[in-house]
């Protein structure tokens, strides 16, 4: 058990690393400004707050944890390792990548970019730059990239389980533009998270020697070193229900990831497999992401309003719907025995008998359920139920990729304006003469 002492010495010395750098703090306020940022998008799309941004980011924090643990002990008993190098690399690397588009702030990202240059530094082995470009092109050539295509592939099946097990309660309604040119509702199931990792750094003197022999073994003497990262999960869905989608998306991602763990560790043995590796980390994960638009254009919308009844597209937390049990994609048949079509005939209905509400509601399945309930003063007016769009709201999404500087930039709310009627024709059906519609870009 002499191996006990060195151990705990090093795991000390990695969590104070951790809790004295910056990087896992900037990580939660990026995350917190993200959640804030869905906030006013909530706010303006339906005049009320569905999430809160501090409960979102709490769990985005508490859920990093767990993965972080999980992946460190698990990477630890692999053996996966890296070097200060490979540290720095990384960071660059998703930094840079996330000034393009947001979901680039990924760990697989920029474990492949990496892995591709490296590839291509090899085969030009004769050009040898000088100064900082040549510190540069030495230390990409020195990464062991199979460690890190091991520890993205860590990552991502710790990120299935977290949409799996968070992806519904981070789900956000939206208003956009359907095919037709008519207003659709739908999800956005958009998250981030902290992820606190512990990983292994193989030194020459003074380190702590494992008591196992590791699949990737790099050294005799190792120490932990703390590596804060995020990791990043989006998709939109008008087709499926966010129950839905995060089943499918989960599986999705546990697969990519056990399939990219896969070729990492025979990389590690073979290491003509390391680009193969690398870019089924890139191009695997662009596909998934091509795959799910794909799926999506070729669906039918689900919050659409159907001939007869008015189609929920969600629910306010803690209201009289909720209290009543309706969910997300069912339909509002008859309130107080009327058969409602819009929210005007909603309000009607409802207005009938001002004390207590009698309703219909039709399942996911079609199906007929009653339901009733008093109505106390002060309770939302339509019951806590935003329904599917009419085609009369002011404002909608416009879908443009997201980039850091737009998180960053909280001030975009601020300087969002009212287009013109050409504009608006873009992001919105044709509206009458003198209408103030506008689009939210995101």
């Amino acid at each position: 058990m002499e191996w006990v002492w060195p151990w705990l010495t090093t795991l000390g010395e990695a969590l104070l690393q951790l809790f004295i750098q910056p990087f896992y703090y900037i990580a939660v306020i990026l995350i917190a400004l993200i959640y804030h940022r869905q906030l006013l998008q909530e706010r303006k799309l339906f005049h009320v707050r569905l999430q809160s941004s501090i409960t979102q980011t709490i769990r985005a924090v508490l859920g990093g944890i767990l993965i972080g643990t999980i992946v460190s002990i698990v990477s630890l008993f692999l053996g996966a390792h890296l070097t200060l190098g490979s540290l720095i690399c990384i960071w660059a690397a998703t930094l840079i990548l996330s000034l393009f588009r947001i979901r680039y702030l990924c760990f697989a990202y920029a474990a492949g970019l990496l892995g591709v240059l490296q590839f291509g530094l090899n085969l030009a082995s004769g050009w040898q730059p000088s100064g900082w470009m040549g510190t540069i092109t030495e230390t990409l050539r020195t990464l062991d990239m199979p460690a890190l295509l091991v520890l993205a592939a860590l990552l991502h099946m710790g990120e299935a389980l977290l949409v799996r097990m968070q992806g519904v309660s981070m789900a956000s309604p939206l208003l956009f533009e359907g095919k037709r040119g008519k207003l659709v509702g739908g999800y956005q199931l958009q998250q981030f998270w902290a992820i606190p990792l512990l990983i292994l750094v193989p030194v020459t003197g003074g380190g702590a020697e494992l008591a196992w022999n590791p699949l990737m073994n790099a050294g005799h003497s190792y120490m932990l070193v703390a590596l804060p990262i995020m990791l990043g999960f989006g998709e939109i869905t008008q087709s499926m229900l966010p129950g839905q989608k995060v089943q499918i998306s989960s599986k999705r991602l546990m697969i990519y990831g056990a399939t990219l763990l896969v070729f990492s560790l025979l990389a590690a043995w073979w290491s003509p497999l390391m680009v193969v590796a690398a870019l089924i980390a890139f191009i695997g994960h662009e596909f998934l992401v091509w795959y799910s638009a794909f799926e999506e254009q070729n669906r039918s919308p689900v919050f659409v309003h159907p001939q007869h009844g008015l189609k929920v597209l969600a629910v306010i937390p803690e209201s009289p719907a909720a209290d009543l049990g309706i969910e997300a994609g069912e339909t509002l048949y008859k309130v107080n025995g009327k058969l409602v079509h819009s929210p005007e005939e909603l309000h009607r209905a409802l207005r009938m008998n001002p004390a207590f509400c009698k309703l219909e509601v039709r399942n996911h399945q079609g199906e007929s359920k009653f339901m009733q309930r008093a109505i106390y003063e002060g309770e939302h007016h339509q019951l806590g139920v935003i329904m599917a769009p009419d085609n009369h709201e002011v404002w909608a999404i416009r879908l443009r990729p997201l980039t850091l500087f737009h998180i960053i930039n909280l001030k975009l709310f601020a300087r969002l304006k009212k287009p013109q009627r050409d504009e608006a024709l873009l992001a919105l059906p044709p509206a009458p003469v003198g209408s103030d519609k506008g689009s939210i870009e995101m």
